[in-house]
C-alpha cells in the first residue's frame, strides 16, 4: 500500500469514527468541535476533510441524516406526533424542523405522513399482491416461554421476538449503491476477514457476522446509502485502518430466518415489512437493523435472519 493511500485509509477510518458518533448522539445538539475532537483533527481544517471525503458538510451530513430519520418515523411510528419526532431527531424548534423538512422533501411534514405507505420499505401495491395466505400467525411456545409465528411464505423458516444483548462489532463501511452488487460484498467480506483471521477473531461460540443497513434505500438516495459489513470482536480489540469498531446497542428485535438466493433478499425484505409488521402488534424502533448469517452459503443459498428493532406499535 502506498504512503498516499495509507493516509486516506487513515482519513477514512477516522471520519467513520464520525459517523458513528452522530448516529449514537442524532437526538441532541453536536458541534464541529465535538466532531473534530471524534475524529483526532484540528477543529480548523476538520470541516474541509469531511466534506473532501464525504461530499457533504458535516452540517449538511447531520441534518440530511435527521431528516430521513424523521421521515422514516413519519411512517412507521403513527402514534408519534410530528413535535415528538422533530425533538427525537435531534430539532429543538418546530418551525426550523418544518421548514427544513419541506426544503428537502418538497412537502410539509404532514402531508408527507399522508401521502406515503404505512411503511416506507414497501409499497401498499406490494403489499396488497401478496397472498393472504402468507400472513403470520402468531402462537405462544412453553418450552422457551416466548411468542412465534407460523407463516407459509416460502423462504421463511421462523419468526420470534427476543432482547440481543449489546454487541461490539468491527466493520467496514461502504457509502453508494449496493443492491445486487455481489462482488462488492465479496470484496468486503475478503477484506475485514483477512484481517480478523490473523488476529484469531473469527469463530467461537458468540461469534457473528451481519450487514448492517444505516439508512432506508426508499427515502436516502443511493450515492448517499451507508452500509456496514461487520464481525463480532472483544470489547477490547484494535482495530485501525479502514477496520472500525462501534457498539450495537442491547435491544428487542424481530428475527425473521430465511433460506434465500441472492436474487430472494428483496422478497425477504418487503415480507418482513409489508405482511410480518402489520400483523404483529408491532412497529420499527428508529435504530438500524441488520442480516444476520448463522451459517456459511451453500449451493447458492444463504440462511439469513433479517433482524429489525422494535417498539410496540
Amino acid at each position: 500500500m502506498t504512503e498516499r493511500n495509507i493516509f486516506h485509509t487513515d482519513y477514512l477510518s477516522r471520519i467513520n469514527r464520525t459517523f458513528d458518533y452522530i448516529e449514537a448522539n442524532i437526538d441532541k445538539p453536536i458541534t464541529l468541535e465535538e466532531l473534530a475532537a471524534v475524529a483526532n483533527f484540528s477543529k480548523f481544517h476538520f470541516n474541509r476533510i469531511f466534506h473532501s471525503i464525504v461530499g457533504e458538510t458535516p452540517f449538511q451530513f447531520i441534518q440530511r441524516v435527521r431528516l430521513e430519520r424523521a421521515a422514516m418515523l413519519m411512517v412507521t411510528n403513527k402514534k408519534m406526533s410530528i413535535t415528538e419526532i422533530a425533538h427525537r431527531c435531534g430539532f429543538s424548534d418546530l418551525s426550523v424542523f418544518s421548514r427544513n423538512f419541506k426544503n428537502c422533501f418538497h412537502v410539509s411534514a404532514s402531508r408527507y405522513r399522508l401521502q406515503k405507505p404505512n411503511n416506507s420499505n414497501i409499497s401498499q401495491q406490494d403489499s396488497k399482491n401478496h397472498q393472504i395466505d402468507e400472513k403470520p400467525a402468531q402462537y405462544f411456545c412453553p418450552e422457551l416461554r416466548t411468542f412465534k409465528w407460523r407463516t407459509k411464505m416460502k423462504f421463511n423458516k421462523s419468526v420470534e421476538v427476543k432482547e440481543l444483548p449489546e454487541m461490539t462489532v468491527a466493520y467496514i463501511r461502504h457509502i453508494g449503491p449496493y443492491k445486487g452488487d455481489d462482488k462488492l460484498f465479496e470484496r468486503l467480506w475478503n477484506t475485514l476477514f483477512s484481517w480478523a483471521g490473523p488476529r484469531g477473531l473469527i469463530g467461537g461460540k458468540d461469534f457473528k457476522s451481519l450487514v448492517i443497513y444505516h439508512d432506508d434505500p426508499n427515502i436516502t438516495l443511493e450515492d448517499k446509502l451507508r452500509m456496514s459489513v461487520c464481525i463480532t470482536v472483544p470489547d477490547a480489540t484494535k482495530v485501525e485502518g479502514e477496520i472500525g469498531k462501534m457498539k450495537l446497542e442491547a435491544a428487542r428485535y424481530m428475527i425473521a430466518r430465511f433460506e434465500l438466493s441472492a436474487q430472494d433478499f428483496q422478497l425477504a425484505w418487503d415480507w418482513v415489512y409489508g405482511d410480518w409488521f402489520p400483523a404483529s402488534g408491532y412497529q420499527p424502533d428508529d435504530k438500524p437493523c441488520f442480516e444476520m448469517y448463522p451459517e456459511e452459503p451453500k449451493d447458492g443459498k444463504f440462511i439469513v435472519d433479517i433482524c429489525v428493532p422494535i417498539v410496540p406499535a
